[in-house]
């Protein structure tokens, strides 16, 4: 099953967090939370405004991006989980 996301929405692989702190501390699997960062794997067409233009997107395929705890809804696909965000929730794009 392949996701194509509609408008303004985009679809991300949430991205592995470190395992350890920069002190060297092991951080074990049950206080980790959620990875806020991703990858967006795919982009809508764009944000249609009133006038009936179509905004297009400030992000896509490919780039690293930073999210909110609690933003996006989750979506299981081909037995890989994704999030589906507006580009709203985007909080920056991840550069270098």
């Amino acid at each position: 099953m392949s996701l194509r996301p509609l408008h303004d929405r985009v679809i991300v692989r949430r991205l592995e967090e470190e395992t350890t702190t920069a002190g060297g501390i092991v951080i074990p699997d049950n206080a980790k939370e959620k990875p806020s960062r991703g990858e967006i794997i795919a982009v809508g067409n764009g944000k249609p405004l009133d006038s009936g233009d179509v905004r297009a997107l400030d992000v896509k395929v490919g780039d690293k991006v930073l999210f909110g705890k609690f933003a996006g809804t989750e979506v299981k696909a081909d037995g890989e989980e994704l999030l589906v965000l507006r580009e709203d929730d985007i909080m920056a794009v991840i550069e270098g």
